[in-house]
């Protein structure tokens, strides 16, 4: 069968996967499914495996699931477009989500996005020409303590501003070294985060600082003040 190719090696629409890639990802598949007690139940990290591979969930990536779990191509399609995480197009190197969510609105997130998205030049789900960003508006990073809080590829950059924003998505499309606020110091591409998502460490997991300064203070109170949890009745 002739299947044509993304740069990647990956699946266009409508065709299948490079036998080298389909060896690949059904290895990667079977390692997975082999966790859950049900096939089906893998269906969430195999869709993140194949968008690790074509950037989107693209046609074949729902076809591989469906025959990989023995679900129908309806099913999978219809998991995948109720998820905001998966795509539906190639999303950019880096996806940078900014939280637009009651308390990081009201601490400026919504004036980062409108001067982020007129800097970029693109929207929600959008692109740059030149493949490097993509923007979402993003709901509750569950960073509150951070506000206003951006993500790139799901690492966390707390207490962004306007300028901040914007010029840390001009160092991405640079090439410069960008470290999360919290997290590895290494910052990776959306499909190397998708694969992580899927279920594949990338080594990372224990790197960079993790939940500290205004994450603590409640607990610092509390153990100030010699509270403690009620015992479970």
């Amino acid at each position: 069968m002739n299947e044509e190719r993304n740069e990647e090696g990956g699946a266009t629409v409508g065709t299948g996967y490079a036998p080298e890639v389909r060896e690949r990802l059904e290895r990667d598949a079977k390692e997975i499914i082999g966790r859950y007690p049900r096939p089906r139940s893998a269906l969430l990290p195999l869709l993140h495996l194949v968008q690790s591979v074509d950037g989107y969930v693209s046609d074949a990536g729902h076809e591989f699931c469906a025959e990989m779990l023995g679900l129908s191509k309806a099913e999978v399609v219809g998991v995948s477009t109720f998820y905001t995480m998966y795509k539906r197009k190639p999303m950019g190197d880096y996806h940078v989500g900014v939280c637009i969510n009651t308390l990081c609105a009201v601490m400026g997130g919504d004036q980062i996005w409108d001067e982020l998205s007129e800097h970029a030049g693109v929207g929600h789900d959008e692109v740059t020409p030149d493949g490097k960003i993509s923007l979402e508006r993003l709901e509750c990073n569950a960073a509150c303590d951070f506000a206003p809080v951006m993500m790139v590829n799901w690492e966390f950059f707390d207490n962004q501003t306007p300028e901040s924003a914007k010029q840390l998505v001009e160092d991405l499309k640079a090439g410069k070294d960008v470290s999360p606020t919290r997290g590895p110091k290494k910052l990776c591409t959306f499909k190397e985060a998708s694969r992580v998502l899927a279920g594949l460490p990338d080594g990372q997991a224990g790197d960079g600082p993790s939940a500290a300064g205004a994450s603590l203070e409640g607990l610092k109170v509390a153990k100030a003040n010699g509270w403690k949890a009620p015992e479970p009745s």
